[in-house]
């Protein structure tokens, strides 16, 4: 590479760099193909290497299949068992709670539970409404969607981001009854951004960074993402219309403005448009029909519910000579034990720590990393009519907000139906903790006062149950998720695992809070468990 090659390299970034600062990684991303530097898809990640057991891996070589308890019945476990029971191994699952599925729950009519602190709920819901309390969406690219398809569950469309939505910054000038359309704040923020880009390049700033076909490359990309004409902003019809356009000669009318470029800055709507090429979040995303948990009824089939036993919960899981000992109690009964051959142990890491076992300090101290379960919230709130659809014309997505609601999400399912299901707010940290200390009556009268502000009076009086959710607040969970240093000494003794016993789960990943992550991370066990049973 020659110097002017490494010059151009380095100042290319240089103006990405200028560029990224100041706006979301959307511009971003589209500025790295206007000037030839964005990534292809021949440079994305593979798939990682997974080789899974089979039968034949023992009726070919006459080893005696082996006995393992997975403890937990949420993604980690139940994968885990099903791919140890498809190459023939004989799985018991010991899971605490009264259902499988962990944090992903689906809430429908009729269910209830109760947290740490003995306060019950009982859901209240039309037939067919549902709440996806815990996991609530899917990427394309995930697993997820593999073993979707492997076990055959239908699934649909999840709309993470839908121009019609509402975006609503009360700390930086929105006003109740005042919500600003999602399509309206990013064409203002996209559009003052190009402007100022524009101008940059036509002033000459930029001539020593790029050259006169990259500078052109970037005008034509700017004229055309921000709308701009003779390289300024004034806004288009991609803001939208107060009255759509209808019939021939009716032309719809424009939208008011926009504000001013120091307004739209100042509104600080820009930082929620990058999750749109965020590699976790981006559309397409998909759920199942009828509710996240319904992969692990799925699960739980295929693995045979005489496999599963609920509420179950282990108290100890020792290494033995032959293999382990695993303690648990059975519902109104004394605690029993189970001698198998492995553990994949699937709980949460502070729970792991209150057990009898005898995995030593080093493992101790490797969950200790994990105990703490970060809060996450949610609320359903069902309606006796889908009012944001009629009245708003949103279909699906998510409206953001500053307030202490921070997410309000439209449902993706249901569409032109009677009634139906919005969540009323996902929050997370001192937020979800604020909304986890009031009873359920006031989470909602919280909820609703806010979201009255976005919507208007339908939020309140065509409002006819509610459930919510604290995540830290619910038996044997504990907490929504724990991120993991993945390259900490300590991550790689639990990779390792100890003894006869195996860990899976989320945090046991690279990509925590994320189902893909689970069976990840149990297919690791999975493969680390019977490479060893070959092995001997």
């Amino acid at each position: 590479m020659n110097e002017q090659q490494i010059l151009d390299g380095v100042s290319r970034r240089s103006v990405l760099q200028a560029v990224g600062a100041s706006t979301s990684a959307g511009v971003m991303f589209a500025a790295m193909g206007a000037i030839g530097m964005a990534p292809t898809a021949a440079g994305q990640p593979g798939a990682q290497a997974w080789v899974p057991p089979g039968r034949s891996d023992f009726n070919l070589t006459g080893r005696a299949k082996k006995k393992v308890v997975v403890v937990g019945g949420g993604p980690a476990g139940l994968a885990t068992a099903y791919e140890l029971q498809k190459a023939g191994y004989k799985v018991t699952v010991l899971e605490a709670r009264h259902r499988v599925g962990g944090r992903t729950l689906t809430i429908r009519d009729g269910d209830s539970e109760t947290d740490l602190d003995g306060v019950k709920q009982t859901a209240r819901f039309d037939k067919g409404i549902y709440m996806n309390a815990g996991a609530g969406r899917i990427a394309q690219w995930m697993v997820t969607m593999d073993y979707m398809r492997e076990l055959g569950v239908p699934y649909e469309v999840f709309t993470n981001a839908n121009a019609d939505a509402y975006l609503y910054n009360e700390k930086t000038g929105s006003t109740p009854g005042n919500p600003t359309r999602y399509r309206t704040a990013k064409a203002d923020v996209f559009g003052y951004t190009s402007e100022l880009l524009h101008l940059a390049t036509d002033q000459g700033a930029l001539d020593a960074q790029l050259t006169a076909e990259d500078k052109e490359n970037l005008r034509a990309f700017l004229r055309s993402w921000g709308s701009l004409s003779g390289g300024k902003y004034s806004g288009g019809s991609n803001r939208g219309y107060s009255t759509y356009p209808s019939a021939w000669n009716e032309h719809g009318t424009a939208l008011p403005g926009p504000g001013s470029m120091s307004s739209v800055l100042a509104s600080k709507f820009g930082s929620y448009f990058s999750f749109e090429v965020n590699w976790e979040q981006a559309m397409l995303m998909f759920q199942p029909v009828g509710g996240m948990d319904t992969i692990y009824q799925y699960f739980a089939k295929q693995v045979g519910w005489e496999n599963v036993l609920l509420n179950s919960p282990v108290s100890g899981v020792k290494n033995t000579p032959k293999g382990v000992t695993v303690t648990y109690s059975p519902t109104n009964g004394r605690p029993k034990q189970i001698d198998a051959d492995f553990a994949v142990v699937c709980a949460p890491a502070g729970l792991m720590r209150r057990w009898d076992t005898n995995w030593g300090s080093e493992i101790d101290a490797a969950l200790g990393e994990f105990a703490v379960g970060s809060p996450a919230g949610k609320i359903g709130l069902q309606y006796r009519s889908r009012w944001w659809e009629t009245d708003h014309r949103i279909y699906g997505g998510i409206t953001e907000t500053d307030m202490d609601l921070a997410h309000v999400w439209h449902p993706s399912y249901g569409y032109g139906a009677k009634k139906g299901l919005m969540v009323g707010y996902y929050n997370t940290g001192a937020n979800a903790r604020t909304y986890a200390d009031l009873s359920p009556k006031q989470r909602q009268a919280r909820a609703v006062a806010l979201g009255e502000k976005i919507f208007g009076p339908k939020y309140r009086t065509e409002l006819e149950s509610s459930f919510s959710i604290a995540w830290h607040k619910v038996p044997y969970i504990e907490g929504a998720w724990a991120y993991p240093n993945t390259s900490s000494a300590r991550f790689k003794k639990l990779q390792q695992g100890v003894g006869n016993t195996y860990f899976a789960g989320d945090w046991m990943s690279e990509i925590s809070a994320w189902q893909h992550g689970a069976f990840w991370a149990a297919r690791y066990s999975v493969q680390a468990l019977h490479q060893r049973v070959m092995s001997t």
